[in-house]
């Protein structure tokens, strides 16, 4: 894989659609996607993701759907596209994806190559939550084009937070989407490896940010990569490097090669209402505002954040 899929990583090229469709039988509707969910099968103890990437060891009081289990509840009862690239979902003991007062994690792997992280320690994080809210405005021109409402970047929900002895790294943003009562949550788990990062995003509300923080730390112990795949198994001399560090990783990452970033889905079920967040951005435009170099043209000087584009 080239490119990092459904990263969860907001960028401020966000672009949102609300699927708040009424079904012409809500009723059949209804009882459909109960079945869907009845349906899945809850692993429990040691689990070895797809490709043998990684391992999770999960808790009591967690659980693990496949990638396929997965799937079901992304695209079939959230209603997100179907994507191969989902790798598992962590749910908390008892979770139904009906019920809004649940939370998920969706897994996925970003095979972008291995990330530096010797940056980490000397980024400003509130200069870079200012270029983003900057961004923004230009973000918001285009989705009033498009006919979308606004996005508001409110600020860290959570500051990242990066531990440099297990290369695992968090923050969390709060969101605003036009006029909804509740905001948004987008947080986000970043696990770096040899060839690429592991990536986790929170699907949940606003109200539920003490809760998932809470979870968090068991949620950083129960994921690691398997022996051959781990970050201290870098090899400098035969590994591809990826062409970005930790301060684009939060900003939004960066497809030296596809030039764009695939869709992220973040579901959120929130009482009748599925929100879905589409993030689309252009490379370019995150290698200005971070000022990294292409492998064959000069170095781009900062310049803003990137635009929106249609989904």
């Amino acid at each position: 894989m080239k490119i990092i899929r459904l990263l969860g990583l907001f960028v401020l090229g966000a672009v949102c659609a609300l699927a708040d469709s009424v079904p012409p039988d809500p009723a059949a509707r209804l009882a459909e996607i109960r079945k869907l969910a009845d349906s899945l099968k809850y692993q429990q103890g040691e689990i070895v993701l797809r490709g043998g990437v990684a391992k999770i060891k999960l808790p009591a009081d967690f659980r693990f759907l496949d990638s396929a289990d997965t799937d079901t509840v992304i695209s079939k009862i959230w209603g997100n596209p179907h994507s191969s690239d989902l790798l598992g979902l962590i749910v908390p003991a008892g979770f139904d994806p009906l019920d809004p007062s649940f939370w998920a994690v969706v897994i996925t792997f970003g095979e972008d190559g291995y990330v530096k992280d010797n940056d980490a320690a000397s980024i400003d994080y509130d200069k870079l939550l200012a270029q983003m809210k900057e961004g923004s405005q230009e973000i918001n021109k285009q989705r009033e084009r498009d006919g979308y409402p606004p996005i508001e970047l409110i600020g860290w929900a959570t500051p990242p937070r990066y531990d440099q002895a297990t290369h695992k790294l968090y923050w969390a943003r709060e969101l605003k989407f036009g006029n909804e009562p509740q905001n948004t949550l987008n947080y986000s788990i970043r696990i770096l490896g040899r060839h690429g990062v592991l990536v986790l995003n929170a699907v949940a509300r606003m109200a539920q940010l003490k809760e998932v923080e809470a979870a968090t730390p068991s949620i950083l112990a129960m994921v690691d990569f398997q022996e051959g795949h781990r970050y201290a198994d870098f090899n400098p001399g035969t590994d591809k490097v990826a062409t970005y560090g930790i301060a684009a990783l939060i900003a939004g990452g960066i497809l030296a090669k596809a030039g764009l970033f695939k869709l992220l889905w973040v579901g959120l079920l929130a009482f009748k209402k599925l929100l879905i967040v589409a993030v689309i951005a252009v490379v370019g435009f995150v290698k200005k505002l971070l000022g990294i170099k292409s492998d064959k043209k000069p170095a781009l000087s900062p310049g803003p954040p990137p635009p929106a584009a249609k989904v």
